[in-house]
This record gives C-alpha cells, structure tokens and sequence, in this order.
C-alpha cells in the first residue's frame, strides 16, 4: 500500500526505489497501450476509435500476461460549439467523440497477492483529435458541478473548487449517441463496487498529458460521487499540465486522493496553464493556506487571484530532466513530453544525486 500511496512515497522518491519504479513503468505500459489501440488515421473509415477489441487489446499492444481484463471502453466527448462552416470541413475535423482509454481490472490470482489488493485501473490517452486539442485551449477555470452536468445552474460557492474548462467539458459532455465520460465511469465504478465491494481494493487512475489531467478530474469526481464506499483512490500520471486551482486541490487532500506527477522539468506542457503556484516542488501541499503567485507583489497577487487564470499544482512530484539521460540527444518540445521519453527516464532515474544509471535500457 506505500507504493500505492497510503504514506504520500515518503522516502521512496529520492533515491526512486525499485519497486516503485516497477509500478510506475507497469502503469506507463497501461497508458501506453491505450496510445497503440487508438486509430490516428484520418482516413481510416474508424478513425477515433479504438483498433483493438477489449480480449485482445493487451497481446496487440505488446502487454500479454498483465493478469488484467478490461472491463470497460470508455470514450470523451468535446463540448465544442462548431459553426456552420465545419459542416462542409473534412470529418477528422469535426470529430466530437473519440476513444480515449478504458477500465480493466485484476483478475489474476497471483497478481492479487502480490499487490495485497484487488485493483482496478484507468487507463488515458492523451491529446489526439482536433476538437481535443481546442479543448485544451480554453485555459481559464471553471467551477466543478457538484454532481454533473444538470447542476450548472446553481451557483457555486467563491471558495468552490475550479478546474481548466476544457477538461472539465471532455469530461462531462455528452454526444448524441454518447453518454458523457464521467457518466460511463460512474456507471463502471458503481458496477465493479458491487462485484467486488466485498473485497479489499484500490482504484488506480493514470494517463499522459491530456490523459493525466482527466486523470486528476476522475479521481476528484469518484471519490466526490462515491465517497467512503470508494476505495482508495491513486493517481499515477505523467506530463500532465495543471488541472485546477488551490481550492481543488485542497479537496483533493481532504479526499484523501493520492497523485504521483512523474514531471519531466524539460518538458513545456507541465507548466501550463495560467499561473504558477508556489508550492514546494515534490512536498503535499498543505490545505487552508494563502499560496503566493511566484514572482509577484503582494498587491498584484491579490488581483490575480481574483482572476480564473490561478492554478495549483497537487500531490507528489517524481521531477526528471531529458538532459540526464545519455540516450537523448538534443531537447524538443515533442521529444520531452513524449510517453516513451517519460517511461525512459523513470526507468534510468537513481536519485537527485546520481541522476541516471548506467544499466539503464537505452
């Protein structure tokens, strides 16, 4: 259970120890599949869906024996209000649902006791389709509906938790054929809590880039929708840009929810959206604070945080660097924030004071 979390990794993330370091490459190779089941092709007559079917998904994408079975496909919607003229573009453009990852569970006998628990697993992609890539646009915060799309309405408290509009509208938008992706996943959980409620279990939630930020998101709403009949709650992402600001964060914390950010400090996405937050890097953050917006006057602070462009980050931070690696020649924008870049630095990262071993898989 510490290397799900229950302690916060306390001394298990300088230097990284070794099984922890299984764990996270074992969860990366998850969200990497959902990248290598996704139909990027423009042309392809299944484009957005996923290429794979739920027996055979794991053997296609190279992760035979995992001892999971997925359960659940799930898939986003974006919220998008498209003119006229989109009408007329080519269909990849206008795409308004797409796959974005699924729900597998542990099935295997051996794989329960190793772990000490049942666990149940999300899995996201990230960024693929056009829409997707406009919804990560709309940076500003919004509030988080108390318990979905119907509460909108209402008008929520000042101090209420916010997260980016974009996520948030993947996250709850529904399509004319398609329920919502927070609709499917508290269908799957409340299911899956029934089969298995009298068991111990845990929930694990990871995925990359956009993926880590609905990571975040899921994680949040799960426990908010569930409450103490939800497991616990552990989220595993890597290069996920900010997802909500100091007040989400704190629920996050009460919630009991624990986020592993594995951050590549080359990498230019982990530092959008909007503002940062001072916070140490790597600690929890602590709830009921005033956090200072880094680099600003007290008086210019006080107006931006009145803004819908204040973030804050949360959890526990695992902080890697594309320039410790031998393998990596040259820094890029899509190079450091590539899945297969991340999973590589985790698997050489020693610690802060020997940043790379020398066994390392190139």
């Amino acid at each position: 259970m510490e290397y799900q979390g229950v302690r916060n990794w306390d001394g298990l993330l300088d230097p990284l120890d070794d099984n922890l370091r299984c764990e996270i490459l074992r969860y990366g190779g998850f969200v990497d599949a959902a990248y290598q089941a996704f139909d990027f092709d423009p042309s392809s007559p299944t484009y957005a869906t996923r290429r794979f079917s739920k027996s055979s998904l794991f053997e296609r994408c190279g992760l035979p024996g995992t001892g999971y079975r997925i359960t659940r496909n799930l898939t986003a919607s974006s919220g998008i209000q498209l003119p006229r003229w989109a009408e007329r573009a080519p269909g990849w453009m206008s795409t308004r649902s797409s796959w974005i990852g699924y729900v597998a569970v542990c099935q295997d006998k051996d794989e329960i006791a190793r772990l000490g628990r049942r666990d149940i697993m999300i899995a996201y992609r990230g960024t693929a389709t056009c829409l997707e890539w406009l919804e990560n646009l709309r940076a500003t915060l919004s509030h988080v509906p108390a318990s979905g799309p119907a509460d909108e309405g209402s008008c929520p408290p000042v101090d209420a938790p916010m997260v980016e509009s974009g996520f948030l509208s993947l996250y709850t938008s529904r399509a004319a054929t398609c329920p919502s992706l927070q609709e499917m996943v508290h269908e799957e959980i409340a299911r899956l809590l029934r089969t298995y409620g009298d068991e111990p279990l845990s929930l694990t939630i990871t995925g990359h880039s956009l993926g880590a930020a609905l990571a975040t998101l899921t994680a949040y709403d799960v426990k908010t929708a569930f409450g103490q009949a939800a497991p616990l709650v552990t989220v595993i992402s890597f290069g996920g840009p900010r997802v909500g600001n100091q007040s989400f964060r704190c629920c996050l914390e009460e919630q009991g929810t624990k986020v592993l950010r594995i951050v590549n400090s080359d990498d230019l996405i982990t530092k959008v959206p909007g503002f940062v937050i001072d916070g140490a890097a790597g600690d929890d953050v602590s709830s009921g604070q005033d956090v200072p917006v880094v680099g600003l006057p007290s008086w210019i602070q006080r107006r931006v945080a009145d803004t819908q462009w204040v973030y804050a980050e949360v959890g526990r931070e695992l902080r890697l660097s594309s320039r410790d690696s031998p393998y990596l020649s040259g820094i890029n924008v899509a190079t450091c924030h590539d899945l297969k870049t991340y999973l590589h630095l985790v698997n050489g990262f020693v610690s802060s004071n020997c940043p790379f071993r020398a066994t390392a898989e190139r």
